[in-house]
């Protein structure tokens, strides 16, 4: 999986990545709000999520597969000034620095895990490198739209939940887009999660 990444990156063919933070992050972060914290941004891409993150006060650690990817997100941050840390690594497969965050964001990562047991190794790597109470913001292509011959994997709500929930109490659940330039963007759920009172060994 991180060769077909990185051969995109360096293709150009990244449809996902349009430049800007997500507006969901946006509205997410500043609604509830979450305060700044130690904050992992899994599959952080060129890093347009990172950077507004750290501009707004988090401590940010980008993770991705891609080397393409994390250099061009180190160059975005040196431009804006943000600090924000970037590692290349397999977030299934490779050991996250600086844990315990208190604030973890995917966009469209967790949906990438092919098989069911993987996704729910996703969410319990996640649950384990969460502080109590910690939160986690998904974004997951939602099946409730027509499968697109180019977009994102999609999940019913009800895979989404039977994945995440035994480690995480859903705080929302709600239907919506994903940020995107394209004239009718991609479904997405937006899935803000607590983690659970419950003890899970870091991986």
């Amino acid at each position: 999986m991180g060769n077909r990444f990185e051969e995109r990156y360096r293709s150009g063919d990244t449809p996902w990545d349009h430049g800007m933070v997500d507006f969901n992050l946006v509205e997410v972060v500043s609604r509830r709000p979450v305060q700044p914290c130690r904050t992992l941004d899994i599959g952080c891409g060129t890093g347009n999520n990172a950077v507004w993150l750290a501009q707004q006060g988090f401590d940010v650690i980008g993770f991705d597969l891609s080397a393409t990817a994390v250099e061009r997100a180190r160059e975005k941050a040196a431009v804006a000034q943000a600090e924000c840390c970037f590692v290349v690594g397999d977030f299934l497969a490779d050991a996250v620095p600086d844990a315990p965050f208190g604030f973890v964001f995917d966009r469209g990562c967790l949906h990438s895990i092919p098989e069911p047991e993987g996704k729910v190794a996703f969410a319990e790597k996640v649950a384990g490198l969460l502080v109590p109470d910690g939160l986690w913001l998904t974004l997951v292509g939602n099946a409730d739209e027509p499968k697109r011959e180019v977009g994102p994997p999609q999940l019913t709500a009800a895979e989404l939940t039977a994945v995440v929930e035994p480690c995480f109490e859903v705080v929302s659940l709600a239907s919506g887009r994903f940020g995107s330039d394209q004239e009718t963007p991609p479904r997405a759920w937006v899935c803000l999660m607590k983690k659970r009172a419950i003890t899970l060994p870091e991986k």
